[in-house]
C-alpha cells in the first residue's frame, strides 16, 4: 500500500487486537492487488436506544474504503438481516463479513483490468 491505512474506531474502544486483524486482511487483499493506493476501515457500534437492548448487544458496522487505480472500492456493512444483526454483535465476525464482500469486490476489479488489457 503506497499510505498506511487508516483504522478508525467510532463508539468502540480502541483495540491492538482489531488493529491487527485488520491490517492481516488489508495484507491479504494485497496479495490479489498490490497497487492498492489508500485503504480506510470504520468500525463502529451504534448506540441506539432501544429499551430491549443495551450496548452492548448492538452489532458492529465496518466499512471498507480502497482506492485503486481509476476507482474506489467501498464496502458498507450496515446488517438488516436478524441473524447477521446477531452474528455481527462479535467484532471480529462483522471484520471477517466485511473483508470477504471487499475481497470479492477486489477480484472482481482486478478482473475487470484484465479483460480491458486484453481488449486494447
Amino acid at each position: 500500500m503506497q499510505v498506511p491505512a487508516k483504522i478508525s474506531f467510532h463508539g468502540v474502544d480502541t483495540s491492538e487486537a482489531v488493529e491487527e486483524r485488520v491490517n492481516e486482511r488489508l495484507a491479504k487483499l494485497e496479495h490479489f492487488f498490490d497497487h492498492i493506493t489508500t485503504a480506510r476501515v470504520v468500525i463502529e457500534r451504534h448506540h441506539r436506544s432501544h429499551s430491549n437492548m443495551n450496548a452492548k448487544d448492538q452489532p458492529f458496522h465496518v466499512s471498507i474504503v480502497l482506492e485503486v487505480p481509476g476507482e474506489e472500492l467501498v464496502v458498507k456493512k450496515d446488517p438488516k438481516d436478524p441473524a447477521v444483526l446477531k452474528a455481527h454483535e462479535d467484532i471480529y465476525i462483522a471484520i471477517r463479513d466485511s473483508f470477504d464482500t471487499m475481497e470479492r469486490r477486489l477480484k472482481d476489479y482486478v478482473a475487470r483490468m484484465r479483460e480491458a488489457r486484453r481488449a486494447s
